[in-house]
């Protein structure tokens, strides 16, 4: 309903003189509501905060001013106008938690554990900077840097936040939810550490560490590791499909937005494990059969379980330290690396590159980046022909 009050008209007539006819102030209990009507587009309206008094007048005006030129600048909503006025605001207020879970819908490709694991802490960091009353980050370099402080230089953990954070900040600042000054900057200078380099268990070495181990169920994990290759979470998405083998697990191809690995058929490489007669190697048939598998924990953290269950094993601590000897590392896709090095010394026949990386579900960048150090080298072979 329109107040009848004095200052109203001579308002409304600055509101008209300054944008243009359509645009119109409404008494809302008391508030103020903002209202567009344009021929042909439907009628927008905002609720402002202030009150519908001369002085809430007077303070609104230059406000509207601002959303005015936005909306007409920028083509925007009458909403996203407004948005973007509160962020060039100094005094800008954010709802983090609402922020987040608009974000989070934004981000559906991000499963429950992605999200909670590398999206989360480096979010509730940066609500807790912005909350903190100490001194405010003057721009997206400050900001990721002080949010960052958290992880170690050149780790993965840190590499994987920084990603995380990135793309938070383009998504917060394009769609106007904070100030363009906390875009993230297109470098940012960190030091790497030299890629660890995974120690890769001989069969011998799997079938010692199998004999030592009691739980039947962590055997059989240890055993498809081994013989397919898998990565430790791909336990969880083994089924059968005309009579073959297949993992429906899809991983995240980083830096490439929405895109996953494909589902994959698995293709057995047993080498010399069958010799251990003792253990049971019809794995397809036992899966078949639904012979249970060890808790794996929440989505995502597959590897951690084994890891933590494997590191009370002494057969296990004694590898490490084989591991530790020649300066690589012993970690549960050990298992996985035996499959990418018994692939490479195959030789009746030879499995061609892009067939390893297609049969262990990475692309050949990723394989080279990883495995290049188990391709044959035939450079003494060549220097010793004369």
């Amino acid at each position: 309903m329109t107040s009848s009050q004095d200052w109203v008209k001579p308002f409304r007539r600055q509101i008209w003189k300054t944008c243009i006819d359509g645009w119109n102030l409404i008494d809302s209990r008391g508030r103020m509501r903002l209202q567009v009507r344009e021929e042909g587009n439907k009628t927008q309206s905002l609720m402002l905060p202030y009150d519908w008094t001369e002085e809430g007048a007077a303070r609104a005006l230059p406000r509207i001013q601002q959303i005015f030129k936005r909306y007409q600048t920028e083509n925007l909503s009458l909403a996203k106008a407004a948005q973007s006025v509160e962020t060039s605001n100094s005094n800008q207020t954010i709802d983090w938690d609402d922020l987040f879970l608009q974000y989070r819908s934004y981000r559906p490709n991000a499963n429950d554990s992605t999200w909670n694991n590398k999206y989360r802490p480096v979010l509730k960091r940066t609500a807790a900077i912005f909350e903190s009353k100490s001194k405010k980050p003057v721009d997206g370099t400050a900001l990721m840097m002080k949010v960052l402080e958290k992880w170690e230089q050149g780790t993965r953990a840190r590499q994987i936040s920084r990603q995380c954070l990135s793309a938070f900040l383009n998504w917060a600042v394009g769609s106007n939810h904070l100030k363009p000054c906390y875009l993230p900057p297109t470098t940012f200078p960190e030091t790497r550490k030299p890629k660890r380099i995974g120690f890769a268990l001989s069969d011998n070495q799997i079938i010692e560490l199998l004999d030592s181990i009691p739980n039947k169920k962590w055997r059989f994990a240890i055993q498809i590791l081994s013989v397919y290759g898998l990565r430790p979470e791909e336990l969880r998405y083994l089924v059968v499909q005309d009579g073959k083998l297949k993992t429906t697990y899809q991983k995240s191809k980083g830096g490439m937005k929405g895109e996953r690995t494909a589902t994959r058929f698995l293709f057995p490489l047993f080498g010399e494990l069958k010799e251990a007669k003792h253990h049971n190697w019809n794995l397809k048939d036992r899966l078949i059969k639904k012979e249970a598998l060890p808790p794996l924990g929440a989505e995502g953290c597959a590897g951690r379980a084994l890891g933590t269950y494997l590191k009370r094993n002494k057969k296990w601590q004694q590898l490490k330290a084989d591991a530790e000897a020649v300066s690589e590392v012993l970690v549960p896709y050990t298992f996985r690396h035996r499959y990418a090095k018994a692939s490479h010394q195959k030789n009746d026949p030879v499995i061609p590159l892009a067939n390893i990386a297609s049969a262990m579900g990475h692309t050949i960048p990723v394989h080279l980046e990883n495995y290049a150090r188990f391709t044959p080298d035939r450079t003494a072979e060549l220097y010793d022909k004369e």
